[in-house]
């Protein structure tokens, strides 16, 4: 086992070239490493750690490098060696530990023996290192600190050490962490064991008997967190905010007394503020996690929300703030930035409690005469997204006040108030526009006229671009003429001043605020687009400097979201100029820097540009395809870590965490996945808009695409990939079916992604995509591996639906109140989305297949079945019905045969109190009677009078009845048209007559619309009445019908209808009664329909 003397001195040399700064040497010294067998690894490493005269680095450096052997692989090296190598190298371990004098070395060991103990316990929790459990009940009772210090770090690293004898155990550990926590007079001890502690009750964290168990130890242990905080350690605060994260429960005996010390911890100015903003993170992260908990001290969250206010106001005063031209990033460990992010974290408790606290504090802020605190006193508006329904009661008295401090003395301030304003505009959207455009827009754009502050222009810019996105075009276009024209006049001043003195901040949000109007006001900017567009392609053609990166790329994208905006036979003026810059700029692509803020948006650009130009930007393909097919396939360097190398690890370096317990957490480096699922998002732009023009390429972004569906770094990524399928598929259709099935199957794994996606949005978008890919193939597409993995699939999101609505409705515990009322809800809508994905998968297989797969269908019908039981929530009853309502549209008659499971329920819901569950059980009637066999006849009799009652229901045609309404006349339609025999035409037909038009459900529109045509085509005698006399009033129907947009002027329906009218216009007197009883907009519409049909 001892490695040869020149050997080990080689060895000695390879540690020291791994700690070296020269690259070269390094990754040279890393290649070497690898190279070596994995047990000459641990022989070598473990001689290097022993050997206490060889340097202090080197040896840390075979500890780090042991110990991550031990993780990454344990499974390769170690079982590989000889049972007493193995039995060795465990009792050197533990020797090592005893000998090792240097506290940081010995840690280091330590962690060996925690990763060597936790690959030792075996599947069945049995500890296969019983030796490591004497050491450590001998150690942590020894009189040498060292020892002890030993003992209390293995256990924090991995306190799952006792494996399936832990309960047995219980007692020990907890005697033995109250001994260590109550050591007054070594401090390291209690700060160990405290961390220690915290520890084991994470690792536990399901374990509500062992938190009782525990509860005592909770003072002891936050009388660690406050007497090491002033120790300058914060290490034991941090887990207390753990605790607070994971398993706030265990907190529950104590909540009183872990509050207050939090509240102590804050308002101590003498800790440092690292510890300060950790005392406040237990708070608001109590708030995320037990906020109905935290809700029952609302005078505690009143003294927190004070000090957040307080912090908020520790501001440094800086002369060039007001005009400097780099945007720096918030100092996210400043107290400010620390205070406000807190404050709307704090709104997790709601609005109710929070609010009046909040407001009481702010009102007085905004008129101290120091501008820190009006400026702090601003942050009102950071808390509308927690706040929304209680903030839009008092919204006008909010903005009057905001708007006033554009006006004020001081830069910060004034800014601030451009802030509130834009974040108004989006968490009040759209009430906000359509309440306050005129006074908003106007004080925005008087602040933007503010010379000699460029920061404060650019985020009343920012603000602007915030209120015009998504601004409805009809309250926007009356202020288009003053925006126009501040806008040309600020742009034509900061051009000057980027020439002059090279100032570029105002420029760029300038040219984001043209684009935003333009895209807004659409063909009504047309007549400004030459006032703005020669100047947007100057900025491009000449800011080719580093530093005007930024304004170069937000042009780029700029002029294509104008170019959108009025439309292609406007910007085809233009259009040749810019696509030759963008072509210029793309030839410099692989020059660019990987983090060039240029290469996204010129992405985006170039997809907005495949838009205005459709078929003809296909052309282009062959460049634009070659950065994207290089950004799009990018792949993050992850690690998997233990709490030791991650505090190596700075934020800064753009690495995130997610901790896997166990003291191991998995990162991931973030730079270039915006970029990833950007390049995605315009490939999926690309095949949408060029279809077979896209075909030369649709198999290497086939061979991207589908892998990334389990691209669990980005949620973005993983819905274009989705979303990509589909596209995909119609555009390989040109090659025909023996190439489109192969593809196919290559894709197939989309239907995996199901049953393995966790993200309730993305997880919506890749079974729409899946069932978008059925209804594409059709029939044959899948084989029966496929069907069973689909229905166990479908079958398992069901069944995990009815356990998550268990688990809803069982929530009456001590955590209950309203706030978790409503956050349960919206988790529900969550999951009720899935269940209406698993309708539109279901669809397109009977759309597909018809009656063929009734059979496989069988084992989700009991739990379709359960879906439309009477005591299920609305929408489980609505979604029930839409799946038997496919079953009946697409596989009739053989859906007679599941009949006795929804017909009642069918008749029973035509009435429900839910106009979504009407409508979906009258569609349900619809699809039966045009579908149906004979087998259904009885049951249309005996809708009719139900329809009837639902159609002829005194507010029957309010906003949320009418669509049911509408489907209920559709409906009986069908009936007359289908199963006339079933229902008394004669009598009915009037009725239904005067229920038209239908305008809201424009399907049903075509549907009434079209039966109304067969009719009159048929002249039939009971619906046109003696002597044409309904004509008059059928006449009043269609020109209705088209005022409302009923029938769109492209489908076959509008010509039948036009057809109608110029029969009946060449009759002469008929014509002049039938036109004489329509009002003039009735008049044109009639008009207009001639015309254009």
């Amino acid at each position: 086992m001892v490695p040869a003397a020149a050997e080990q001195q080689q060895f000695y040399l390879l540690l020291g070239n791994l700690l070296s700064p020269d690259n070269v040497v390094r990754k040279q010294a890393e290649e070497t490493y690898e190279n070596i067998p994995g047990q000459s690894k641990i022989t070598l490493l473990l001689q290097a750690i022993r050997n206490t005269t060889a340097a202090e680095e080197a040896r840390q450096m075979a500890a780090v490098l042991l110990r991550r052997l031990l993780s990454s692989s344990f499974d390769e090296v170690y079982p590989t060696l000889p049972s007493d190598v193995q039995t060795a190298i465990k009792g050197e371990l533990l020797m090592i530990i005893q000998m090792e004098t240097q506290s940081s070395m010995r840690k280091k060991i330590c962690d060996i023996a925690a990763e060597l103990a936790r690959n030792l316990i075996d599947e069945d929790g049995n500890n296969q290192w019983p030796e490591g459990l004497k050491f450590l009940f001998y150690s942590v009772s020894s009189q040498n600190v060292g020892l002890r210090e030993a003992a209390l770090h293995i256990f924090w690293n991995f306190p799952g050490i006792f494996g399936n004898q832990q309960q047995h155990y219980l007692d020990v550990i907890k005697w033995m962490l109250v001994q260590c926590m109550q050591d007054q007079e070594h401090p390291s001890i209690r700060t160990l064991s405290a961390r220690a502690t915290a520890a084991f009750i994470l690792a536990s964290e399901h374990n509500v008997a062992l938190f009782k168990h525990f509860a005592d130890l909770l003072p002891i242990f936050l009388q660690a967190v406050n007497d090491s905080c002033y120790q300058n350690d914060d290490s034991v605060l941090k887990s207390l905010v753990e605790i607070a994260d994971t398993v706030p429960k265990y907190l529950w005996p104590h909540l009183e007394a872990t509050l207050q010390l939090s509240l102590k911890l804050r308002a101590d100015t003498n800790l440092n503020n690292t510890q300060r903003q950790l005392a406040l993170e237990v708070m608001v992260t109590l708030s995320e996690t037990a906020a109905a908990m935290l809700r029952k001290h609302s005078n505690i969250v009143a003294q927190t929300i004070r000090q957040m206010l307080a912090m908020m106001v520790d501001l440094e005063e800086d002369e060039d703030w007001a005009n400097a031209d780099e945007l720096e990033d918030d100092d996210f460990d400043s107290n400010a930035v620390a205070g406000e992010s807190a404050l709307d974290m704090a709104c997790g408790l709601g609005g109710k409690l929070v609010l009046p606290m909040i407001k009481e504090h702010i009102m007085q802020m905004l008129q101290n005469p120091d501008w820190k605190y009006r400026h702090a006193g601003l942050s009102l508006s950071t808390i509308g997204e927690g706040c929304h329904q209680q903030m839009e009661g008092i919204l006008n008295e909010i903005v009057n006040f905001v708007l006033l401090f554009l006006q004020d003395l001081h830069p910060r301030v004034r800014y601030a108030a451009c802030n509130a304003v834009g974040q108004m505009a989006t968490d009040f959207a759209p009430g906000f526009r359509k309440k306050f455009h005129e006074k908003v827009i106007a004080a925005l754009l008087q602040t933007m006229d503010n010379q000699g502050n460029q920061r404060v222009q650019a985020h009343a810019a920012a603000a602007l671009i915030n209120f015009t996105e998504d601004c409805p075009k009809s309250l926007l276009i009356p202020y288009l003429d003053n925006l126009v024209k501040h806008l040309h006049s600020i742009m034509v001043r900061k051009l000057q001043e980027l020439i002059q003195k090279g100032t570029k901040l105002v420029l760029e949000q300038v040219v984001t605020s043209i684009a935003s109007v333009a895209d807004t006001a659409e063909e009504k900017f047309v007549p400004s687009y030459d006032l703005f567009m020669p100047s947007l392609k100057h900025i491009v053609e000449n800011a080719v400097q580093k530093q005007l990166r930024l304004l170069r790329g937000k042009t780029i994208e700029r002029i294509s979201f104008v170019g959108l905006a009025v439309g292609k036979e406007k910007f085809m003026q233009d259009a040749s100029h810019v696509m030759q810059l963008l072509l210029k700029t793309q030839t410099d692509f692989s020059d660019m820097e990987d983090d060039d803020p240029q290469i996204s948006y010129i992405i985006s650009a170039w997809a907005r540009m495949c838009k205005i130009l459709g078929k003809e930007f296909q052309q282009y393909l062959p460049v634009v395809m070659g950065p994207l097919m290089k950004t799009a396939p990018i792949k993050p360097e992850v690690a998997l870590l233990d709490t030791q190398d991650m505090e190596n690890m700075s934020d800064d370096d753009g690495w995130e965490f997610v901790n896997l317990g166990d003291q191991q957490s998995f990162g991931i480096k973030t730079a270039g996945l915006e970029e990833k699922s950007t390049a995605c998002q315009m490939l999926v732009c690309h095949t949408k808009e060029l279809k077979e023009g896209f075909v030369a390429y649709r198999e290497q972004v086939v061979k991207l695409m589908v892998p990334l569906l389990k691209f669990y770094f980005h949620d973005g990524v993983r819905v274009a990939a989705a979303e990509s399928m589909p596209l995909l598929l119609e555009c390989a259709s040109v090659r025909g079916p023996e190439y489109l099935t192969q593809m196919w199957h290559f894709m197939c794994d989309a239907l995996k992604a199901i049953g393995t996606e966790t993200d309730s949005d993305v997880l919506s978008e890749i079974m729409h995509s899946s069932a978008k890919c059925i209804e594409v193939m059709g029939d044959g597409c899948l084989n029966n591996e496929h069907f069973e993995e689909l229905g166990g699939i479908l079958k398992a999101k069901l069944e995990e639906h009815f356990k998550n609505q268990e688990l809803w409705q069982e929530r009456q515990d001590e955590d209950y109140d309203e706030q978790v009322e409503e956050s349960l809800r919206d988790e529900d809508d969550n999951d009720v989305y899935v269940l209406m994905k698993v309708s539109d998968i279901l669809h397109s297989v009977f759309s597909s297949y018809k009656e063929k797969e009734l059979p496989w269908f069988e084992q989700l019908l009991p739990l379709i079945v359960n879906l439309i039981c009477p005591h299920r929530p609305w929408p489980d009853r609505l979604w029930g019905l839409c799946i038997f309502d496919h079953v009946i549209e697409h596989c009739s008659p053989a859906s007679f045969k599941y009949a006795e499971y929804f017909l009642r329920p069918m008749l029973q819901y035509v009435c429900d109190n839910s106009p979504e569950v009407r409508q979906a059980a009258v569609y349900g009637l619809r699809v039966m009677a045009q579908y149906g066999g004979d087998n259904y006849r009885p049951f249309c009799t005996e809708a009719l009078p139900l329809l009837v009652r639902v159609i002829q229901a005194v507010d029957s045609g309010t906003k949320e009845n009418v669509n049911a309404t509408e489907n209920c006349i559709s409906a009986v339609g069908k009936m007359m048209k289908f199963k006339p025999d079933c229902v008394n035409v004669v009598e009915v037909l009037p009725h239904w007559l005067s229920w038209l038009p239908l305008h809201e459900d424009k399907e049903e529109a075509v549907q009434t619309f079209g039966y109304l045509c067969d009719l009159i085509e048929s002249n039939h005698p009971i619906f046109l009445g003696p002597n044409n006399t309904h004509l008059p009033k059928i006449f009043k129907i269609i020109a209705d019908g088209e005022m409302h947009e009923a029938v769109k002027h492209e489908d076959p329906c509008a010509r039948r209808l036009a057809n109608v009218v110029r029969q009946v216009q060449t009759s002469g007197g008929l014509w002049t009664e039938c036109i004489g009883q329509l009002s003039p907009e009735q008049q044109g519409a009639i008009q207009g329909l001639l015309s254009s049909a």
